[in-house]
């Protein structure tokens, strides 16, 4: 590095002779000497020396993604916690529930006029939770109009006792409370199995996990959120014996099944089926877009 000293001495070219600089080249001298110095450590103000990209290493925090849950069963079924309790093992992922305060099934999409009574409760496992006075869409719009303070990506429900296919669509709660956060942009899953199936719940549980892997980057990237949003129903068979087929994509039939009976799921399968009412009859689990209906 470059002296400061005033008193450096420089040897003139083709002499061997050493001349003391004057006065003002020596304050050039210290000038270029300072500057240099400025330019090796970097400036004053603590930014970091120029680095090279190849030098860099970015590590992006990975971004969580939100899902309001609800039901129609009431915030205490059984359900709702086995959901619940599967969403909050997925990784960057935060669960917010909002759901009726007492059992509202078959309330469809039926909503409360005025203002709603939502209070602080836990659910069977300890989870923390809000019950709201009110039906299932009373639930999702307490939550999205002020009652929580982030907006979720997505909507699920469920998971509810008794498969909602066909006809019975429209009269559920569990759709209607999905359908009510598609009104608002936000796309919705709902679930459901058989009537008191804990077997049921896991498996629906495990395959609304599954669907929002496989959805994640479309629900971060604001993709999916159109308005209306788009309203996904996943049903799982009672299974007398054996487990679930498998699940087939099926539109939703508009005539009401012939039974929810549990079915034998390891008979010879029949053939492919064609609705959501087939799918269920032969021991598959379904999943239908069914919109806002």
């Amino acid at each position: 590095m470059p002296s400061t000293d005033p008193s450096t001495s420089v040897r003139r070219r083709g002499s061997g002779r050493l001349l003391r600089p004057a006065r003002g080249a020596v304050a050039v001298l210290a000038a270029v000497a300072l500057v240099g110095l400025v330019a090796a450590c970097g400036s004053d103000d603590g930014s970091s020396p120029t680095t090279t990209a190849s030098e860099k290493t970015t590590t992006a925090a990975p971004k969580k993604l939100t899902i309001l849950v609800s039901n129609d069963d009431g915030v205490g079924a059984e359900g709702i916690d086995v959901l619940v309790n599967a969403l909050k093992k997925m990784p960057d992922t935060e669960v917010i529930v909002s759901a009726p305060a007492t059992n509202q099934s078959g309330a469809g999409g039926k909503t409360t006029p005025g203002e709603l009574t939502a209070t602080p409760t836990t659910m069977i496992s300890g989870t923390d939770a809000t019950g709201v006075v009110g039906f299932p869409a009373d639930s999702v719009a307490w939550a999205l109009d002020g009652g929580i303070e982030q907006k979720p990506q997505l909507v699920v429900t469920g998971v509810n006792s008794g498969q909602n296919i066909g006809a019975f669509i429209a009269l559920s709660g569990t759709v209607g409370a999905a359908r009510a956060g598609a009104q608002r942009g936000i796309p919705a899953l709902a679930v459901s199995a058989g009537i008191n199936d804990a077997e049921g719940y896991a498996e629906a549980a495990a395959l609304a996990v599954k669907w929002i892997e496989e959805h994640r980057a479309a629900l971060l990237d604001g993709s999916m959120a159109t308005t209306p949003a788009s309203v996904t129903n996943i049903n799982v068979p009672a299974c007398s014996v054996g487990t679930p087929r498998g699940l087939v994509e099926v539109p939703a039939s508009s005539q009401p099944p012939a039974d929810l009976n549990p079915v034998d799921c390891s008979a010879p399968a029949p053939p492919a089926p064609t609705d959501d009412n087939g799918a269920i009859a032969g021991g598959w689990a379904s999943i239908s877009d069914i919109g806002m209906g």
